[in-house]
């Protein structure tokens, strides 16, 4: 877990389901962006390659394996997250009323995470595993 990614029940009990939710999107999209900036180095660092002198080439190939090592981490990151946060999600819907996302935390899991929540509008209880 990052340092900027709450837990889901440690969310849900700070900042509530839906801005848990919000906070995973954007943090999912940020590291897609990071991987869009990578692409662009990339790109910049192999134009950068030709009519460059040895020592420059030799910093032109350092360069497109740290941006593409940095690219590849930010997309498996963002892939991570962006499935984490909705598979999430589509189990946040009250079995009982239908409700979308007005849940309490009742109850947390420590060995797998699970999270015992409770409707807000119906009191029903239920299990969303992460």
């Amino acid at each position: 877990m990052s340092l900027l990614n709450r837990s889901l029940a440690e969310g849900i009990r700070k900042v509530g389901f839906r801005k848990w939710y919000e906070r995973e999107l954007l943090s999912s999209h940020a590291h897609m962006l990071l991987a869009f900036l990578c692409v662009i180095a990339l790109m910049a660092s192999l134009e950068a390659f030709q009519g460059a002198s040895t020592g420059q080439k030799l910093a032109d190939v350092g360069f497109v394996i740290v941006s593409a090592a940095i690219g590849l981490w930010a997309l498996r990151r963002y892939l991570y997250l962006l499935m984490h946060a909705e598979e999430v999600a589509n189990q946040a819907n009250c079995p009982k009323c239908t409700a979308y996302g007005r849940l309490t935390l009742v109850e947390e899991d420590r060995r797998n995470g699970d999270a015992l929540v409770c409707c807000k509008k119906c009191d029903h209880t239920w299990t969303i595993s992460p």
